[in-house]
This record gives structure tokens, sequence and C-alpha cells, in this order.
């Protein structure tokens, strides 16, 4: 990565589920003491306790950004800082995955990890809140599982043999009340996301060319495949519809 480009980390996650104390434990425990950090939270969001602290920290601005449902809103990072950008998830976190791809290159910053804070009293609860988790752990290289007092061992170790039974490379992490066991292990920028996405070398797909010697229907073997939680059909609907769990979100 260049090291004057600033680092995103881009957190996904239910609004009750930790994500701004996951960020300031990383802060007081992975971050240089003088490293600047911006943390971008959603105005849909409403301020909590670890937010409250974040902004009192000397090297941390805490900054709140409104999502229009297309793009992600132009901000003004801190030349080589560390970014904790949280995603709305009061808006479709798909197309603020898809929309953030262009917002790094605009901004001549690097993604340094996507996370996903997992509620697991809220999923345990709610079981169409699984296949939206599954979305966000597709482009996850960070999985914490957090609020796990009250839910059934045999529900977590299920929920986690799941994506080990089809070899998800992201890390799984219990957090416990103690905090992050290996903060530099959680921001080490290495990819371990099952989406190619967000790959430097990734390139579009190529537009095909017809000739006399081809037949009709042969595919390009070598061609890169689309992002599926990306594809659109002729309606513009995606293809991989995805729950609203806006319903579950007020409990």
């Amino acid at each position: 990565m260049n090291p004057s480009a600033p680092s995103v980390y881009f957190v996904l996650g239910t609004p009750r589920s930790g994500r701004r104390a996951l960020v300031l434990d990383l802060v007081e425990n992975g971050i240089a003491p003088g490293q600047p950090v911006l943390v971008l939270v959603a105005t849909s969001e409403h301020e909590d306790a670890a937010e409250q602290t974040l902004a009192q920290r000397p090297q941390v601005e805490v900054r709140r950004w409104t999502w229009d449902g297309t793009n992600l809103p132009a901000q003004e990072l801190p030349p080589g800082g560390t970014i904790f950008f949280v995603a709305d998830t009061h808006g479709d976190t798909m197309t603020q995955l898809e929309a953030l791809k262009g917002w790094l290159g605009q901004h001549q910053a690097e993604l340094a990890r996507v996370f996903c804070v997992v509620d697991c009293q809220l999923a345990e609860k709610h079981a169409p809140l699984v296949q939206w988790l599954d979305a966000c752990i597709h482009f996850s290289d960070v999985v914490f599982l957090t609020k796990r007092d009250g839910v059934a061992n045999k529900w977590l170790s299920t929920f986690i043999r799941r994506y080990e039974d089809q070899f998800f490379p992201c890390h799984f992490i219990q957090v416990k009340k103690t905090g992050l066991q290996n903060p530099a292990l959680v921001l080490d920028p290495q990819p371990r996301r099952v989406s190619q996405y967000f790959d430097e070398d990734q390139e579009l797909p190529p537009v095909p060319i017809e000739t006399d010697d081809e037949e009709d229907g042969e595919e390009d073997e070598d061609a890169v495949q689309p992002e599926p939680y990306f594809e659109r059909n002729r309606s513009g609907r995606r293809v991989k519809e995805l729950p609203d769990i806006r319903p579950f979100l007020a409990d």
C-alpha cells in the first residue's frame, strides 16, 4: 500500500452491534498515537458513548455523513491517515459497497479492509437477517461476533461453521468484554475476503466481439465474472435481492 494514501476500513453491521466501540478499541490499542484518524458516521446513527470518547481524542475527528441512495459523499481526508468509514445500515448496503470503489479512486485512498460486526442476539432472533449478513460477509476480511450473552452455543457454532464449510477466508473473532486480543491482526491490510471487487488488478469484463469462428453462446472461460451481489436484471432490480432489515433495527 502507498504510505501517503489514506487507508480506509469500511465497517458493516447493524446500528447497535458495537461498531463504534470496535473502532475505539482499534484506535486506542492498534493505531500509533500521532496517526491522524477520521471516523465517518452516518447521520442516521444515534450518538453513543464510544463515539463521544472517540471525539475527545486529539488525533481523532468524528464526522457525520449522509447517504443519498446513490453516491458516497466527497470528504477531505487526512493525508496518510486512517479512515474508519461506518456504513449506513438504514440505506442499501450493497449500493454503498458498490459505490465505495469509485469513492476510493476519487479520494486517492486505498481500501485496507472491510469489517462486519455481527450482533449475535439480533441475528439469532431474526432469521432473515442472516441472509443480509451472508452478503456483508462475502465482502468482509474480518467478522466480529458481538453481543453473545444469552445466545445458544449451537446457534453460534452453526453460524460460524456455515462459512467455514464454504472455505471463507475471513477471520471470525468473538469479541470479549476485555476488548480485542490482537488489534494488529485486525488492522493488517492483507485481503481475506471472498469478493475480488476491490482488488487492484481486477479489470472490467471485456466486451464480447462476434466473429465468424465463434459459435453462439460460447463464453470466454478467462473472462472476469461480475460481482454477483451487484448484478441487475433488465428491470434494474438486483439479481440477488436481500431482505429489508430495517424492521429489525428498532429492537
